[in-house]
């Protein structure tokens, strides 16, 4: 980790980006009161974080079902390169695809989308479906959901994995 990385994610940086992942809505105040600094000392800290990249925005959390989108899908689309920007301007365009992944394999693009019904799913298909071949998993249930991400705790954990004898 380079130092001034180093220097910002700290015990109390870690804190600082833990509580704010947390909720994003504390006050400078009540932050500093959780990680122990002065109210401008927090608002300096987000801001070198923010400089940084490491926090790249502040958003609320919406549960699509409660505004009618009941289905969740992933559709894998497999494409030529002549058509990814016609792909992303798709994607970029229909507010339905929420997420738009270039990936390795066999297809071009995994893509997440909401639905209303399974009709709209259809249609939303049908759009991608111009530009190549789909498949599409629709969500049954989502068991896990990880929210929140801590500098190295990924890469720590991966060592301390059981592996199945």
């Amino acid at each position: 980790m380079p130092l001034q990385l180093e220097k910002i994610l700290d015990p109390v940086g870690r804190k600082l980006l833990r509580a704010v992942q947390e909720n994003a809505r504390l006050s400078f105040s009540e932050l500093g009161r959780r990680v122990g600094l002065s109210a401008p000392a927090v608002a300096e800290r987000l801001r070198k974080l923010e400089e940084l990249e490491i926090i790249t925005g502040y958003h609320a959390e919406v549960n699509p079902a409660a505004l009618g989108f009941g289905v969740t899908a992933f559709i894998r689309l497999t494409t030529t390169t002549d058509k990814y920007p016609r792909v992303l301007e798709l994607a970029q365009r229909l507010p339905e695809i929420r997420e738009c992944h270039h990936v390795t394999g066999s297809e071009a693009f995994i893509l997440k989308v909401l639905a209303t019904s399974i009709p709209h799913l259809e249609s939303i298909i049908a759009q991608l479906s111009a530009y190549g071949a789909t498949s599409t998993s629709i969500v049954l249930s989502s068991p896990v959901r990880k929210h929140g991400l801590e500098p190295g705790h990924l890469a720590n954990g991966l060592t301390d994995v059981k592996r199945p004898d």
